[in-house]
């Protein structure tokens, strides 16, 4: 084994050892460790020990700027693995070893000796709840504890973030394009930026309302339910059904077996060919194709779902199915529908449509004409909306390259900015308007109206009173006073949940399910007025401070 292969594994060894007992498992990418971040972290580290400041109390906030694609919302992810990298935060002594090499060598031991000792048991982790709908400039995250820990967090804690919220925004930009009632499926796996970034946008799809995805791993590591049938290599791998030399199949109850399954799929092939209500555009179809179609049914009986674009959709693809399926119902099987990959989707699947519901009627079989179809090929947000609007009766989108990869936009931009230190507010100053940071510890609310909507989020001092139901509160733009408005409140949401409590003892807020994290994500985008959330010129959501002097306002629309 190589040198470096052999520390990496010492390393990961050691990390194992001084683990175990730990409160919670550590993330999910096993690279990701205290020295997954940016040099001058440890430079600044060193000159805050130096300095004598180290153990000084500082708060940071983690927010963004603007939200992304263009829309008016964002949906916030990453938190449970932000929260896993902090309660496993500890350097092994290879690690130490590392940094003390990459410093300058005026580096001095006690620094090193500091480095050892540090955890992060005296932080506190205030966020809002992963899958919440969020906004610029109100912190997803405000971080609390030794300004050079806190300040070590910083790069490692962007990271989690930032892919994360930015999939899970695309994620849900799709659902809300494609409506509630369609099924969508993740598959960007063989597109994603390598494995960190497949297995994440696995999971963060989820939570961003798709329904299933195709990645074996990340439906192991996270429950995520797995779609997948085949591909056009395994439809055109076959020559013709003479070569299927397992021909036959049991009924679905057990109670008999057809011993010629390749026999009976022909027979019904003939029967539609023939059918007058279809106007014989079924000529003679591809018989590779439907000798491919046959095997997958025999290997799967209760899931057949065919592509049935390797050839020609209508006048092959879909009487092949057709004929296969048909076979299977008189054995008692129900075929799964049909995956278009190519061509146009609105009109093939309607097409199709037509031909389920004329088999149903003219051969007398239930639910036929119910058959799922699915489409692929290169979807996004643009060609789902294009779809909808031609009119289509595709059930299921498989979307990939375009979602995983946030092709719209390569990052979400969010930042990590001290607003505190020995409870002295701290801003940082900017001739742009959009980087001026907002100073001090903050208490973040949600308002929500008599219909249900979310009105305005705002944000008060950490000491100020916090907004109540039924009274009338004035809230105001941070840079501009002319501009005010008042709000009555139905419903209050305290935003910020302590979810790390570090030696403050306050009760830790548990981490949900996955599948707890996607359900809130969905009721956050119900709660959302249509105008905020919808794609072509979104209304802008107000975020404001209420009209005392501890924030100095947060308009940031």
């Amino acid at each position: 084994m190589q040198a470096g292969g052999r520390i990496l594994f010492i390393t990961m060894e050691a990390r194992a050892s001084q683990n175990a007992g730990r409160v919670m498992d550590g993330p999910t990418n096993p690279m990701v460790t205290p020295l997954l971040t940016d040099l001058y972290q440890f430079t600044m580290a060193y000159a805050y020990w130096k300095a004598g400041k180290h153990n000084e109390r500082a708060v940071f906030d983690l927010y963004f700027r603007k939200n992304p694609f263009g829309g008016e919302f964002t949906v916030f992810a990453g938190l449970e693995e932000c929260i896993k990298l902090i309660a496993n935060f500890k350097l092994t002594e290879e690690e130490v070893y590392f940094i003390h090499k990459s410093l300058p060598g005026s580096c001095e031991e006690g620094f090193l000796n500091y480095l050892r000792e540090i955890d992060c048991s005296d932080v506190e982790v205030y966020a809002i709840s992963e899958g919440t709908v969020v906004f610029p400039k109100v912190p997803l995250l405000r971080l609390e504890g030794p300004v050079a820990v806190v300040q070590l967090l910083e790069t490692p804690v962007l990271n989690l973030v930032n892919f994360a919220s930015l999939v899970t925004t695309n994620a849900a930009r799709h659902r809300l394009v494609a409506g509630q009632s369609k099924m969508l499926f993740e598959f960007g796996l063989r597109r994603a930026q390598g494995p960190d970034g497949a297995i994440g946008a696995s999971k963060y799809c989820y939570i961003g309302g798709f329904d299933a995805t195709s990645n074996v791993a990340a439906g192991r590591l996270f429950g995520i339910p797995l779609r997948g049938t085949h591909s056009h290599a395994f439809v055109s791998s076959f020559m013709s059904p003479d070569e299927i030399l397992e021909r036959s199949l049991c009924s679905s109850d057990g109670s008999s077996t057809c011993e010629d399954f390749v026999t009976l799929v022909h027979s019904w092939l003939s029967k539609i060919q023939w059918l007058k209500s279809l106007g014989g555009i079924f000529g003679e179809t591809n018989q590779s194709e439907l000798a491919a179609f046959i095997s997958y049914a025999l290997a799967f009986p209760n899931n057949f779902l065919a592509l049935v674009d390797t050839y020609d959709v209508i006048r092959s693809g879909v009487p092949n199915f057709c004929a296969v399926a048909l076979a299977l119902s008189d054995l008692g099987y129900r075929a799964v529908g049909i995956r278009l990959d190519s061509g146009d989707l609105a009109y093939l699947s309607s097409e199709a449509r037509k031909i389920f519901h004329t088999i149903e009627k003219e051969l007398g079989v239930p639910g036929f004409g119910k058959m799922i179809i699915t489409a692929s090929n290169d979807l996004n947000e643009e060609t789902l909306d294009a779809i909808r609007k031609q009119g289509h009766e595709v059930d299921c989108f498989g979307i990939g390259t375009y979602l995983v990869t946030c092709y719209a936009q390569a990052a979400l931009g969010c930042v990590f900015k001290l607003v505190e230190i020995n409870n002295q507010p701290r801003i940082k100053l900017s001739e742009d308007v959009s980087k001026v940071s907002i100073p001090c510890k903050k208490r973040c609310y949600r308002l929500y109206g008599k219909e249900g909507y979310s009105l305005v989020d705002i944000m008060t001092g950490e000491n100020e009173p916090c907004p109540k139901v039924g009274e009338r509160i004035l809230c105001r733009h941070p840079f501009s006073e002319s501009q005010r408005a008042y709000v009555v409140p139905k419903r209050v949401e305290e935003l910020l949940k302590c979810y790390w409590p570090g030696k403050s003892g306050k009760v830790r807020e548990e981490l949900p399910a996955l599948k707890d994290i996607r359900d809130h994500c969905i009721k956050q985008l119900e709660q959302m007025r249509p105008d905020h959330i919808r794609r072509l010129n979104p209304t802008p959501y107000k975020v404001q401070s209420n009209d005392s002097n501890g924030v100095g306002g947060a308009s940031l629309t």
